[in-house]
């Protein structure tokens, strides 16, 4: 089995928040707190150490009192650049990455990826979960990595691949489906728009 003390968790919060009018997604209020802090204060008891990856505001990431690293790649090049930074920067054997605007994602998401990919022995383990047409589709902003996959990525990058499941499908995934009984169905569920946090929060 995978330790806790192995993998290192990664908040990406590096994104331009188009969808929310250019606001920094994981400064946005949920319950009172910002967006990133809830996803801190959830992730943190499931890993080792956590790191957050942002491109702006990056003193209110400070604050939070964890390490705060920008991207390695120009440009807001999207999720894969907060994977490159975080495997740059992480210090233990696996990668753990969680996005900014998914507040109630599992508190043992790192667990069951740890125990998926220990058993398949999977260089990737990513979630997947029920959405709204009623299909479980993979989550591939909530992946267990290997750090070792480091180089590979770094290649595909510099070769202009932008696109997460462009990466992962070289290598060997195991999809961990969220699907028991007592997990909640808004464990996924991202807030992109200001709209869509709001009915978050009165669900």
């Amino acid at each position: 089995m995978i330790d806790a003390s192995q993998v290192t968790g990664v908040i990406l919060a590096g994104g331009r928040g188009s969808r929310m009018g250019g606001a920094d997604k994981g400064l946005q209020n949920f319950n009172g707190l910002p967006m990133a802090l809830h996803t801190l204060m959830r992730l943190a008891p499931q890993v080792g150490e956590v790191i957050i990856n942002a491109n702006r505001n990056l003193a209110a990431y400070e604050s939070f009192g964890v390490p705060v690293w920008p991207d390695v790649l120009a440009d807001y090049a999207g999720p894969l650049a907060g994977f490159l930074t975080a495997l740059e920067r992480c210090e233990t054997p696996w990668l753990v990455t969680v996005p900014c605007d998914t507040p109630l994602f599992p508190s043992d998401l790192v667990a069951r990826l740890s125990q998926a990919a220990h058993d398949a022995d999977a260089e990737i383990a990513m979630a997947a979960a029920r959405e709204e047409d009623g299909r479980i589709h993979p989550q591939p902003v909530f992946c267990l990595l290997r750090v070792d996959l480091l180089e590979s990525l770094v290649k595909f990058t510099q070769a202009g691949g932008r696109k997460v499941d462009g990466w992962t499908s070289r290598h060997k995934v195991v999809l961990v489906p969220f699907e028991r009984p007592q997990d909640d169905p808004r464990a996924f569920f991202n807030a992109n728009t200001l709209a869509e946090l709001h009915r978050l929060e009165r669900s």
